[in-house]
């Protein structure tokens, strides 16, 4: 962890568990003007971490028949998706982002480009929106009228935030509570975290880091996000929680204690989806696989929002499990061409990815470095 921080990272913080032990550290500092440290049970926002919270509430409701995986998504919200494309679109399409339904963000924040296609950017969209309170239907309607990124159910998906709004209006619908509710009662609750929470506004209770954005250079120095409005990603990013709670809620899930194991099984049934890096993984409902060559398969996910990044992953077996927190998001600077350029924060993180999940060092170097980096 020193190294990440050593490599440029502000602060880094984690918690390890193996069997019945844990181990918790940071390196580096919350706030960069007056030193501050981090601390390891500093609260995070854990942007799309928030997927796998939604996917298990969505499998709840399938296991009392309020839900069908492979029903048409129209038959449940035939106003916001009408027509052929409500027929076609499923809700397991929906969780494994092979719908084909694009990303609002580029629409929301209309200065974004989609990775990793971004000459053009600017800050001055995530300024603007900073206090904002989007509706989550308006947001479908960006993705929805955006061209197609395929046909709905190809053989490879494309990540899209749109998915999973859509899937907290159907949890509304068929629920009759808004869905920030729903998790918090069923999911959160379920799983006894302490310090998972949908925030109400733009600020974060309890102890946290500040939370810089660099936008690939533009932003320089990085400025501090933290305080932010998340209803522009609502049920598909805007959970706070701690590294703890994360560890806690995975460890539970893959346990069989959150949704029942034939719903995991479905969850853990994956295609390959083109990530927001423009890398691919295996994801499965809400889910992230990850295999590294002597050390195991992971399941997880991770997530960034505007100056905060978050992975969390759990071995199969439920016996070792890593959660890490970064404070500084896009430190990679842009070459000619708008591609990120390699930087030492990234080799940083992948030798500690390896040392927190493998514990040995045995996992071969270039396959940790294939763990979700905060891409999604």
């Amino acid at each position: 962890m020193d190294g990440v921080h050593l490599a440029g990272m502000p602060g880094v913080h984690a918690e390890v568990r193996e069997g019945g032990q844990v181990w918790r550290g940071a390196s580096g500092v919350a706030d960069v003007r007056t030193g501050r440290p981090i601390r390891p049970g500093m609260r995070q926002r854990v942007g799309s971490v928030t997927k796998t919270f939604t996917a298990a509430a969505v499998l709840q409701q399938v296991e009392k028949g309020r839900i069908r995986l492979d029903a048409p998504i129209g038959r449940y919200l035939p106003r916001l998706v009408p027509g052929e494309r409500g027929e076609e679109i499923t809700v397991r399409m929906l969780l494994n982002h092979t719908s084909g339904i694009p990303d609002y963000l580029p629409c929301a924040f209309p200065s974004l480009k989609e990775f990793p296609s971004l000459p053009d950017i600017s800050p001055e969209s995530l300024d603007d929106n900073r206090f904002r309170k989007f509706r989550p239907a308006e947001l479908v309607k960006m993705g929805l009228t955006a061209p197609p990124t395929g046909r709905p159910g190809g053989p490879t998906g494309v990540y899209s935030n749109t998915n999973y709004l859509l899937l907290g209006q159907l949890l509304e619908e068929v629920t009759g509570t808004e869905a920030e509710q729903y998790l918090t009662r069923n999911v959160i609750e379920r799983a006894g975290l302490r310090h998972t929470v949908f925030p109400d506004g733009p600020r974060i209770e309890g102890p946290h880091s500040r939370m810089y954005e660099a936008l690939y250079g533009l932003i320089e120095p990085p400025r501090d996000y933290s305080v932010y409005h998340m209803s522009w990603v609502g049920p598909a990013a805007a959970l706070v929680s701690t590294m703890e709670d994360l560890n806690r809620f995975y460890g539970k899930l893959l346990d069989g204690k959150i949704v029942s194991q034939s719903s995991l099984a479905q969850m853990q049934r994956t295609v390959p989806v083109r990530a927001l890096d423009g890398t691919t993984i295996d994801y499965g409902l809400g889910l992230h696989k990850v295999s590294i060559p002597g050390c195991g398969t992971f399941w997880g996910h991770d997530g960034t929002v505007w100056g905060a990044g978050t992975t969390s992953l759990t071995r199969a077996d439920g016996k070792r499990q890593m959660s890490v927190a970064v404070n500084l998001m896009r430190w990679n600077k842009l070459d000619s061409s708008g591609k990120p350029q390699h930087h030492p924060i990234d080799d940083a993180l992948s030798t500690l990815y390896r040392q927190a999940m493998c514990g040995n060092g045995n996992a071969q170097a270039e396959k940790a470095s294939q763990v979700p980096a905060f891409g999604s």
